[in-house]
């Protein structure tokens, strides 16, 4: 099996496997506490947890807080939620939230869902621009980092200063970005562990400090007054693992990213690239050929793991609305693939998925 998915999951990491093991013990072990329990092995949990909120804040700007959730899509619902409920609780109008045309579902879904979505357009190479009006009564700009389908880097800098002298706040969804580049400028940031080869089923919103976020989950009143729940102290141990574990080997894990790309980009030369060649991250290669059968080829495929667009999305049917963004037809989003590698990717691997997936398409030709 070659795995070529590396925007949908990621490979667990040794080092976060084994941080998260003491965590998981059954009776007789001493790992299985609860963090928020006063006792000693719930005061032990709380330890774990705290050490590994540190080791996750260790990538993010030094001047705000980081709130665990279950996930990147749950750290961008409490951000957009909490920043409107917050102005209402301040007798504020609730105003709109601008969200680029190619973010995520859950950035676009819930800003939709609030009925304060207003989207900003992007090019034909995925950049969305800062000369493009925001609303009077814009409250939030949400701009991914790294875009999850075609890989194109996003100018948050100028997005977030763009924010601020319109008193809007800045979300950025650093997913694909966060252990595999400087993640900076923003107000909120949402990010998710199995993206950077920690544990599916937590993620983190960082908040810079002065942001007020209301509360849109209520209970036990854990993780700040925003998220209540029971943490993990197991999945939490792996996060902060996984982020040691990139922080230490970023500029490893890039030059070996770049290695794969370059051999790629010539394997795969026959291929259209959609989106930007040079200002996108280049462990995503998103290409199409013209009149291809996707659901052929990836049935011709199955050694490979790749991917048609967002695993989020995979089942609708419907064209990817990120490709349909920077200008594609629906039939050219159907004839596009996305290729995914990262930190345990061989060259060998890249060689052996290319040569199968490029016979396959050309047998369709």
């Amino acid at each position: 099996m070659i795995y070529l998915d590396y925007q949908a999951t990621t490979p667990l990491a040794p080092e976060a496997r084994d941080a998260m093991l003491r965590w998981l013990d059954g009776p007789g072990g001493e790992g299985f506490g609860n963090p928020h329990s006063p006792h000693r092995m719930g005061r032990a949990a709380h330890a774990a947890v705290e050490m590994a909120r540190e080791q996750v804040a260790s990538l993010f700007p030094a001047n705000g807080r980081v709130i665990f959730t279950s996930g990147a899509t749950e750290a961008v619902n409490l951000a957009i939620r909490g920043v409107l409920s917050a102005a209402r609780s301040e007798g504020k109008p609730r105003g709109s939230v601008s969200v680029s045309a190619i973010e995520h579902a859950c950035v676009l879904d819930t800003a939709r869902a609030l009925g304060a979505a207003h989207i900003l357009n992007v090019g034909k190479d995925g950049q969305c621009n800062t000369k493009q009006d925001l609303p009077n009564d814009c409250r939030l700009v949400c701009l991914m980092q790294v875009n999850n389908e075609i890989g194109t880097i996003q100018p948050t800098v100028d997005w977030h200063r763009k924010a601020k002298e319109a008193n809007a706040l800045y979300l950025c969804d650093a997913v694909q970005a966060f252990g595999k580049m400087e993640v900076t400028g923003a107000d909120l940031i949402a990010v998710s562990a199995h993206k950077l080869h920690g544990p599916k089923g937590i993620g983190a919103l960082w908040v810079r400090n002065g942001v007020d976020l209301g509360e849109v989950q209520t209970g036990g009143g854990q993780e700040f007054g925003l998220r209540s729940g029971t943490l993990s102290p197991a999945l939490c141990a792996g996060f902060g693992a996984a982020v040691a574990e990139c922080k230490d080997r970023m500029g490893r894990d890039a030059e070996h990213v770049e290695t794969l790309w370059q051999r790629a980009r010539i394997l795969f030369a026959d291929w259209d690239l959609n989106g930007s060649e040079d200002t996108r991250w280049h462990g995503n290669l998103n290409i199409r050929r013209k009149g291809l059968d996707v659901n052929r080829l990836m049935s011709d495929c199955r050694k490979v793991m790749f991917s048609a667009g967002s695993a989020c999305a995979s089942g609708s049917g419907r064209p990817s609305h990120v490709l349909e963004a920077i200008g594609l037809s629906a039939k050219k989003a159907k004839s596009s693939i996305r290729l995914g590698w990262g930190r345990y990717t061989t060259l060998a691997e890249i060689e052996e998925a290319a040569e199968l997936i490029n016979a396959a398409a050309d047998r369709q030709q």
